[in-house]
């Protein structure tokens, strides 16, 4: 029988065609899907707007990334465990009872299922959600624990004191095995004692306190003899000697009576006295995870998520049909009279910012502060203008919980944020540059002004000193001025002559050839700025700034103009609103006036040049 292949369905968005993936079929069958016409190849656990335990589950080799097999191993996992796979395309909070399948694979997982549903006062048609069954592992634990309280022995040595002497014999069990151990082996030896350490051990003792203390800890408990008996009061070492006191009132004399020296025939009594509390405090549960609990868990995690991460891993529908917000958004950030929807969290802004200007969108790192919280995210801003965008300027930044944080610009990646900022960009730069001219041309004819006013001050103080009548007058350099005033009269007649040829050849042209040329003269000015900006706005795309936070991105997510504008809303009056228009505290406006006036001055010289052209002819 031949097999059917698939037939996929797929829709335009970003410049690329995404997979459509909306049953259970399209999930089973993505095995199938060539990885070419996968958007995203891998995505990092942490960092995203997912469930992390999600994430971790489906991450079997544990290293931080979600990929392709990874993915498509969960899929295939869930499926083989429900009895109507379908149920993945319809995410929901909760699995039934009825929903897991009953032989091999789901058995155990089924069991588990009606051991916690039981456990929690529910029937078996009473779904188990992802909070139920994260108090499965819980319980899990609470069960071991309890059965091994239950079976602690029925005699203790020391009544309720017993785990207090258990742990201060445990502290001191291993040097008291050193030291009885040492006086078997000096016994053999046929010597009655030997010193505790080498000279060289004994000088490094007095060179210093800390060293001092680690080497003390090395040392035995006492002068090793023969005999085998451990002095319990006198003769200990200093760095032990307060453990042993513990030792000898809370365990010896409790158990052996009262005696300044042990042996150790008593010492292995004394273990022998704790070998039944000791093997059942070694049979202790470990905080370990139940390997059935863990699965049922993952099945209903991945039942509830597996869809949502395929529509934001394989395609990004979420992302480019504005349905939602996609697993990468972290919020919204409000500045400059503009919300910027696309906010990703960054860890290291240095590092991510490398790869991220390779995009072409503006980007703005802000460091964002909550409760003495704190994290960092990029905003690309899409449209609008970076006029008022200055590191240092505050905003508010909303997180997908909706939670406000204090963000504060720390850098930008300048690029072409619109066409229209790159028409009237050169205008701006001219008049930031005049501006700029007459500010230090200000400052400079201020500061000589200060300057000659402090040394007339200076001089006439002094020749008020030293008796003088007066200071001379410099003469006055007629020859001087004549030629400052002859350049500046060169210099108008010039740009006046320069200004009539303009209008004349303007004026040369018919009426309806004028605007083309002034058309053709902004093209001149703004021409390059708005060619460079449709390029690069036209090659805007969301690849590097996801690369940089661990994704590995496989198509050319591009964000044209209509997008971007979608993605960054500027500040709009609502529907209907009501405005009023009068200022009280505006300044007065003579901006009318202006306007006559200089409507006049530009018809009396088109009528001029008129005449002068018809005078001609």
């Amino acid at each position: 029988m031949v097999e059917v292949p698939k037939v996929w369905r797929f829709f335009r968005a970003g410049g690329f065609d995404q997979v459509k993936i909306e049953t259970a079929s399209d999930l089973l069958e993505l095995k199938q899907l060539n990885q070419k016409l996968w958007v995203a190849l891998s995505c990092p656990v942490k960092g995203l707007q997912f469930d992390e335990r999600t994430l971790s589950l489906i991450d079997t080799d544990q290293d931080g990334h979600v990929r392709v097999p990874e993915l498509l191993a969960a899929i295939d996992w869930a499926a083989d465990r429900l009895i109507d796979p379908e149920i993945l395309a319809c995410p929901q909070e909760g699995l039934r009872l009825s929903h897991l399948r009953e032989d091999e694979k789901g058995c155990a997982l089924a069991e588990q299922a009606r051991r916690l549903l039981a456990d929690l006062g529910k029937t078996e048609f009473d779904a188990l959600t992802v909070t139920d069954v994260e108090q499965a592992q819980t319980r899990f634990m609470a069960r071991l624990r309890t059965a091994w309280e239950d079976a602690c022995p029925a005699s203790l040595p020391l009544g309720e004191k017993t785990p207090d002497g258990y742990l201060i014999l445990k502290k001191v069990a291993d040097k008291l095995d050193d030291y009885f151990l040492r006086c078997r082996i000096l016994a053999f030896e046929g010597k009655q004692s030997e010193e505790l350490v080498t000279e060289a051990q004994h000088q490094a003792v007095f060179s210093s306190s800390s060293v001092a203390r680690e080497v003390l800890l090395e040392w035995p408990l006492a002068l090793v003899d023969s005999s085998g008996c451990l002095p319990l009061i006198e003769g200990l070492n200093p760095v032990w000697a307060g453990a042993m006191t513990s030792f000898r009132t809370q365990v010896v004399i409790p158990l052996l009576g009262e005696r300044a020296t042990l042996a150790e025939s008593e010492w292995i009594q004394l273990k022998d006295i704790f070998s039944e509390f000791a093997d059942w405090q070694g049979a202790g549960p470990v905080d370990t995870e139940n390997e059935t609990v863990r699965d049922l868990e993952k099945l209903v995690r991945l039942v509830r998520d597996l869809m949502l991460l395929a529509n934001n891993f394989v395609s990004f529908k979420a992302f480019y049909t504005r349905t939602g917000q996609a697993i990468f958004q972290a919020g919204t950030l409000y500045l400059d009279s503009r919300s910027c929807e696309l906010c990703v969290t960054v860890n290291d802004t240095a590092k991510h910012a490398l790869l991220a200007n390779s995009s072409n969108i503006c980007l703005v790192y802000c460091d964002c502060t909550r409760a003495g919280q704190k994290t960092t995210i990029a905003a690309a801003f899409t449209d609008g203008d970076s006029d008022q965008l200055r590191v240092g300027r505050n905003g508010v930044f909303y997180d997908a919980k909706g939670q406000d944080w204090d963000a504060t610009i720390t850098r930008i990646l300048e690029q072409p944020i619109s066409l229209r900022q790159a028409f009237w960009s050169p205008y701006k730069k001219m008049v930031r540059a005049i501006s700029d001219q007459f500010e230090k041309f200000a400052s400079s004819r201020a500061k000589a002004a200060d300057d000659k006013l402090v040394s007339s001050a200076t001089l006439t103080t002094k020749n008020a000193a030293g008796g003088t009548s007066g200071v001379a007058q410099q003469a006055f350099d007629v020859g001087k001025f004549a030629g400052i005033f002859a350049a500046i009269g060169m210099a108008v007649g010039a740009i006046g002559t320069a200004l009539a040829s303009v209008a004349v050849g303007l004026f040369s042209l018919a009426f309806w050839q004028i605007p083309f040329v002034l058309l053709g003269v902004l093209l001149l000015i703004s021409g390059p700025s708005l060619l460079l900006a449709w390029f690069k706005l036209r090659s805007r795309t969301l690849g590097p700034i996801l690369d940089a936070n661990g994704w590995a991105i496989n198509a050319r997510a591009k964000i044209n103009l209509l997008f971007g504008a979608s993605l960054t809303q500027l500040a709009q009056l609502p529907p209907n609103a009501e405005r009023t228009l009068t200022d009280p505290f505006a300044e007065e406006d003579h901006s009318a006036w202006i306007y006559v006036v200089w409507g006049a001055v530009a018809v009396m010289v088109v009528a001029m040049l008129w005449a002068m052209r018809t005078k001609s002819h």
